[in-house]
């Protein structure tokens, strides 16, 4: 029931993790998604719903896999190794879903108070508030956080993933099954536990998410692709920590992934980041026990997640784009537009569209080389995390305040130039969820992505990324310029500075009045319980004595 790393000599409980933790089940051949939120207004019916679910969860005990050549860790439960599922089910749960389970007080008043203050409650420090009436743009199932026992607050949450039929792009049956296994368990509650409505703009029973897909005219079937709706290739780079793969899987990923050191020959190290940054009764990177509930059993194993919902504009996007572009390849000695609008989205995510870091091609001939002599997707995919910022430091490759920088600035705000950053290392967050499609009121469709982050500490990482480095500047000397990307537009003043190349003359681009390119159209924060806390939690035995 254990994987053991010998790298490192952690060893993780498998069979005791919820699997959508370890890693992202997109990654794993998972393109469909579907989460339910519930609400639970009789305790023993909420710990009856736990009971029919619980031998449905899907634990981070890994399957054989033929969809990935380097797959997680793969273990033995009684003996036998676990069959692949065709639909995933985990569950988490806000504050005031523990409190209606009837989770014990003295366990509650350990809790972090971000988590109980809940995500909507925090919106300032998010940056959720702004424009002015963003908050009232929140799907209406994310809008009654302030009345969490009135019947409409969101209790739990219910992530299912799901295979795909490749000939219709649809996702296989057992993604409806496994839903009609939830509407049952609802159903049997008598009213105490029920499906809360309100997703989208047309308020839908539940949010379903959807992989980018794309029809392959030689294969004949569609394929799903790691793209967002902006057209970025997105998922590179979540951290790596001790534990989380076998010492062969964790060798070839750790190096971009994991946290920096040099040698005293002034050689890179990367070594995998403490398991207690992302999985609460671990150590982390001060050598701490991340603040949790007790008792220890209830809170070991588990995490935090904050759900967001994220709307993306791609229609301001792109007319941003072909509106700056030319002007832009102007300043920069660019004559092909089309060769200056691929730069400049480069330039706004730190990336080339297809993920190639800017840092190892700085320019479009650069990008085309790259991928002209890495042809080997695995070996390709391996390099597109295996670089740092040491020698940009003016952001000549990479702008100081494009998007990767600010959200991993790896060893760009060390001490001394050669260190890798504590701060960055304390910072570091998973990222797991999908894009989402669904129509829009007055026609078109509504884009976007469920981001769930998962980490020991949302305020420590989730929130201070959130706030300082994505809506603050002054870590990336952009003064009160936010993300390109991710920023809020409080004023529509926001600005995005390009640095120019002095020794070729060259100016800065200086992208100005950003429209907002991303909103928040919902969320919560939710704890991520091990499957031992779920059974106290459906047996209604925990002691936190």
């Amino acid at each position: 029931m254990t994987h053991a790393n010998t790298s490192t000599g952690d060893r993780l409980d498998l069979a005791d993790i919820q699997g959508n933790i370890l890693t992202a089940y997109g990654k794993q051949g998972f393109p469909k998604g579907r989460f339910i939120t519930l609400h639970v207004s009789n305790p023993e019916a909420g710990r009856a719903f736990l009971r029919k679910i619980y031998p449905k969860i899907t634990t981070a005990l890994r399957w054989p896999s033929t969809k990935d050549s380097a797959p997680p860790p793969t273990a033995a439960f009684d003996g036998k190794v676990p069959q692949r599922p065709h639909c995933t089910l985990n569950l988490a749960f806000t504050f005031w879903g523990l409190f209606a389970l009837k989770v014990p007080l003295r366990t509650l008043d350990g809790m972090p108070n971000e988590f109980v203050d809940g995500m909507r409650a925090r919106a300032r420090i998010l940056g959720d508030n702004l424009p002015d009436g963003a908050l009232e743009n929140w799907d209406d199932v994310w809008a009654h956080e302030n009345e969490p026992m009135a019947g409409r607050a969101v209790h739990i949450l219910v992530t299912l993933n799901a295979d795909m039929d490749p000939a219709t792009g649809e996702p296989v049956p057992a993604l409806e099954e496994m839903t009609d296994h939830i509407r049952s368990a609802c159903e049997q509650s008598d009213g105490g536990v029920s499906i809360l409505p309100g997703h989208g703009p047309t308020g839908e029973e539940f949010q379903d998410l959807s992989a980018v897909l794309d029809w392959n005219d030689r294969l004949g079937r569609y394929v799903p692709t790691a793209r967002e709706h902006f057209g970025f290739f997105d998922g590179i780079g979540d951290p790596v920590f001790e534990g989380q793969y076998p010492e062969d899987t964790e060798n070839g990923r750790v190096h971009g992934n994991g946290k920096l050191s040099y040698s005293s020959k002034g050689e890179e190290e990367w070594k995998p980041l403490k398991t207690g940054e992302f999985l609460l009764g671990y150590r982390d990177e001060a050598s701490e026990l991340p603040v949790a509930a007790s008792p220890h059993l209830f809170s070991r194993n588990g995490t935090f997640m904050a759900y967001r919902k994220l709307h993306e504009n791609v229609d301001a996007f792109d007319d941003y784009l072909d509106q700056n572009a030319a002007e832009f390849g102007r300043v920069y000695g660019i004559d092909d537009v089309a060769e200056a609008k691929a730069t400049l989205i480069a330039k706004f995510a730190g990336r080339w569209s297809d993920g190639v870091p800017l840092s190892l091609a700085p320019t479009y001939a650069d990008w085309e080389e790259f991928n002209r002599t890495n042809t080997d997707a695995m070996a390709r995919y391996g390099l597109l995390s295996k670089f740092t910022f040491k020698d940009d430091k003016d952001g000549i490759k990479c702008p100081a305040s494009s998007h990767i920088r600010r959200v991993n600035p790896r060893n760009a705000l060390g001490p001394r130039e050669n260190d890798g950053s504590i701060l960055t290392n304390r910072r570091r967050i998973l990222r797991r969820g999908l894009p989402y499609s669904e129509p829009a009121t007055g026609g078109g469709e509504d884009k976007g992505i469920i981001m769930l982050v998962c980490c020991a500490s949302l305020q420590r990482q989730f929130e201070f990324v959130q706030q300082q480095w994505l809506n603050y500047g002054m870590d990336n000397d952009a003064g009160n310029d936010t993300c390109p990307l991710l920023g809020v537009r409080p004023d529509g003043k926001v600005k995005f500075v390009i640095p120019g190349d002095s020794d070729k003359g060259q100016p800065p681009f200086f992208c100005s009045n950003l429209p907002q390119f991303v909103e928040t159209r919902g969320g919560a924060y939710f704890f991520v319980p091990s499957m031992s806390a779920i059974k106290m939690m459906a047996l209604g035995m925990i002691d936190p004595t």
